[in-house]
């Protein structure tokens, strides 16, 4: 239990998170987002708790980033208490109903869809236990739960592969954006009296705002397939079409074409069309060009013009690669999952299906379906993008959002460079 009387969580990806590549390269499954939310906030608001640390793999144990809890090796974390709840990070829970109340009658176990996806430990858990992934919380339970342990139930998804977070994204906005604008008490935009240069609202799901939010006029709304929030300082500029479930995050700016079915992070700006696709936030796509069914990492920029391909010619499922080789991934629509720090120039069209490594920096040709990380070049075979060009890169784009890349963030980027660049699993430059 934390000082603060809330339930203090542990954000554990097990085997399986660890191979959500291009993002498992540089950040924890906890600080990718899913739905509206990223997915630590996900569970610190349906346990009321508050995330402390987390465990992934080794090459993320200097992973740092705003207000993301540290590794448990980072902050030195030999054993949990009893109290402490896991979660498993791959399983998401709807917001309404999914807690573990902290009282008489409280629970021990969450299981969300009929899988274990919480353990409150009742006895001390040494955290190297949870070391290489392999402990699953089915286990946890047997060595942990008390014989009277009570158990909770909640609606909810997992994330099996990485690419169900484009599968699940229009469930997720459609329970997460309700829920959300009733805890943030956002005001409603109301279509009554509108005059011709104002918003318009067409469909019956509401438009949401949170304070500071602006909306230009000509804008357009479109709510029949589901509702939208805007969070503080987020912006919609003139002649754009919102159409829901979409969520905009703070202080991003949505510029002058259709963005439908998506959940923009924090400090993004999206220009161009965008159809169900996931920022996790500080990303910029500031000029023309279709990503549709797509995941884009933190401080990625897209050249202008650059085109996702979303869906093959034979309108058949998309095969994607993952570090167990190509597989089907089942989904008609999947585009490109961008890694955190890649970049595009301009022009660059993208295959279905093509997964970019963190910080590859591809311009010129189309690229193949796989590219290894920290890329460099026009065209395979390609370069290593070399450590100090890279970072130098990395720190003049962090800057234009007022971010300054410190030495923790250098550290740890730099020592995920040099396990990636000969990293066997990725395909050969």
């Amino acid at each position: 239990m934390s000082e603060s009387g809330r339930p203090s969580l542990f954000l554990y990806d097990d085997a399986r998170a660890r191979q959500f590549e291009p993002f498992a390269t540089t950040r924890p499954l906890g600080e990718l987002r899913a739905g509206a939310l990223l997915v630590r906030e996900r569970w610190a608001r349906a346990l009321d708790g508050i995330p402390f640390a987390f465990g992934s793999s080794i090459a993320l144990d200097g992973f740092v980033e705003f207000d993301a809890p540290s590794s448990a090796a980072h902050a030195g974390l030999s054993q949990l208490v009893p109290g402490t709840i896991v979660v498993n990070t791959r399983a998401l829970p709807f917001l309404a109903g999914a807690v573990l109340q902290d009282d008489d009658a409280r629970a021990d176990v969450l299981v969300v869809d009929g899988r274990v996806a919480a353990v409150r430990l009742a006895s001390p858990l040494d955290v190297a236990r949870l070391r290489d992934g392999t402990l699953t919380l089915d286990e946890l339970v047997s060595i942990q739960a008390a014989p009277a342990a009570k158990f909770a139930t909640a609606d909810g998804v997992w994330l099996d592969e990485v690419w169900d977070i484009v599968r699940h994204l229009n469930a997720l906005l459609a329970r997460d954006i309700p829920a959300l604008a009733a805890a943030l008490e956002c005001t409603a935009l109301d279509d009554d009296g509108q005059v011709a240069r104002g918003p318009v609202v067409i469909g019956g799901h509401p438009v949401w705002l949170e304070s500071g939010a602006t909306i230009e006029p000509y804008a357009v709304f479109d709510t029949t397939p589901g509702p939208v929030l805007l969070r503080r300082g987020s912006s919609v500029q003139a002649f754009t079409r919102v159409v829901g479930p979409c969520y905009i995050g703070c202080d991003s700016t949505v510029m002058a074409d259709r963005v439908s079915g998506s959940a923009i992070g924090d400090r993004c700006r999206v220009h161009g069309e965008l159809s169900a696709t996931v920022l996790i936030g500080h990303a910029n796509k500031g000029h023309d060009g279709f990503v549709g069914h797509s995941i884009i990492g933190r401080w990625v920029n897209l050249g202008a013009g650059t085109t996702t391909s979303n869906l093959k010619n034979t309108y058949g499922t998309v095969a994607l690669w993952t570090t167990d080789g190509v597989r089907d991934t089942g989904l008609q629509f999947l585009g490109t999952l961008f890694g955190d720090h890649a970049k595009t120039g301009i022009g660059m069209r993208l295959t279905t299906g093509c997964v970019l490594g963190a910080g590859a920096n591809v311009m010129d040709a189309m690229p193949p379906k796989a590219v290894a990380p920290f890329t460099w070049g026009a065209r395979a075979p390609y370069e290593v993008f070399a450590l100090d060009k890279f970072l130098q890169t990395a720190s003049r784009m962090m800057a234009r959002r007022h971010v300054t890349l410190d030495d923790a963030q250098r550290a740890h980027l730099s020592d995920v460079y040099r396990r990636a660049i000969v990293d066997p699993r990725w395909p050969a430059r």
